[in-house]
C-alpha cells in the first residue's frame, strides 16, 4: 500500500508540537511524499494559535520542497450544535478542515448520545472534509450513525494512527469497527499520522495494518493519489 500524503500534521503554532511548517514540509519531502497538510489545533485548545493566524495562509507557498502543501486546521467541535472553534469567515479561507473532539476543550464521561449528536451536527458544516479521530474511547459513538451521515455529506472518516498508541488505549477495537463500517457503507476514509513532531509524518503503520487486516478496497483510502485528495476539494469548491 503506497500512501502518498499526510493530511493531519502539527507545528509549533499547535502550542504542544516541536516542529515548524517548514521542517515539516522537508521531512515530508525526504520521505517521498507528494501533499502534506499543516492542520494546526484550533484556538480552544490550550495554547493553541490565535484565530488569526488561520488568515495568513496567503503568505505560504503553494509547493515547499516539491511537496503540495495545503492549510487547514484540526478544529475543535465545541458543543451538541456543532459549532466549532473557527468563525465563518476563517473557516472559508482555509484548504481543509479536520473536525475533532479533544478532552482538554469538551468534558468527556457524557452519554453516547451526546458525543454522537456533536460529530452528527458538525457534519451540517459545510466547510468540513474530515471528522478526526472518531474512535477515541474517551468520547463514545454510535458508529453507523456516524459513517452513513459521513457517506450522505461526502465526509472523510480519519483512521488516525496515533489512535493506536497507549495514550488511547481501546481505540484500536473502535477503528476497526469504524473501517469495517466505511467498507461496508462505501465511505471514504483518509489515514492521518497526527504527528506532532516532523518525525512522525507520514507513520502509518499501525493503519495500514488495519487497512491490510480488514481488505479495505483502495478506491476508498484517499491517501493512495494526491488527485484524490485534491479533486475532492475541488468539488467541494476550493480553488487549489
Amino acid at each position: 500500500m503506497n500512501l502518498v500524503f499526510d493530511l493531519h500534521t502539527h507545528t509549533i503554532n499547535s502550542g504542544h508540537a516541536h516542529c515548524t511548517t517548514m521542517e515539516n514540509a522537508k521531512y515530508a519531502s525526504e520521505i517521498g511524499l507528494e501533499l502534506l497538510g499543516i492542520t494546526d489545533h484550533g484556538p480552544k485548545m490550550p495554547g493553541g494559535p490565535h484565530e488569526w493566524y488561520f488568515n495568513t495562509f496567503d503568505a505560504m507557498p503553494r509547493e515547499l520542497y516539491g511537496v503540495t502543501m495545503l492549510y487547514g486546521c484540526e478544529a475543535n467541535i465545541l458543543d451538541s450544535d456543532g459549532n466549532i472553534d473557527l468563525s465563518i469567515d476563517k473557516q472559508e479561507k482555509l484548504d481543509i478542515i479536520i473536525a475533532s473532539l479533544h478532552d482538554p476543550v469538551v468534558e468527556t464521561g457524557k452519554s453516547r448520545e451526546v458525543y454522537t449528536t456533536m460529530f452528527l451536527n458538525t457534519m451540517d458544516n459545510p466547510n468540513l472534509h474530515i471528522l478526526g479521530h472518531i474512535g477515541n474511547p474517551k468520547f463514545p459513538i454510535y458508529e453507523e450513525e456516524i459513517v452513513k451521515k459521513a457517506k450522505e455529506k461526502n465526509i472523510l472518516i480519519e483512521i488516525n494512527n496515533k489512535s493506536f498508541s497507549v495514550k488511547r488505549k481501546g481505540s484500536d477495537v473502535i477503528c476497526k469497527k469504524i473501517a469495517l463500517l466505511c467498507k461496508e457503507y462505501g465511505v471514504k476514509i483518509v489515514v492521518g499520522s497526527d504527528a506532532h513532531s516532523c518525525f512522525a509524518i507520514g507513520g502509518f503503520n499501525e493503519a495500514e495494518k488495519l487497512l491490510k487486516e480488514i481488505n479495505m478496497p483502495e478506491a476508498l483510502i484517499m491517501n493512495t493519489s494526491k488527485d484524490k485528495i485534491l479533486n475532492f476539494l475541488r468539488e467541494r469548491g476550493k480553488n487549489i
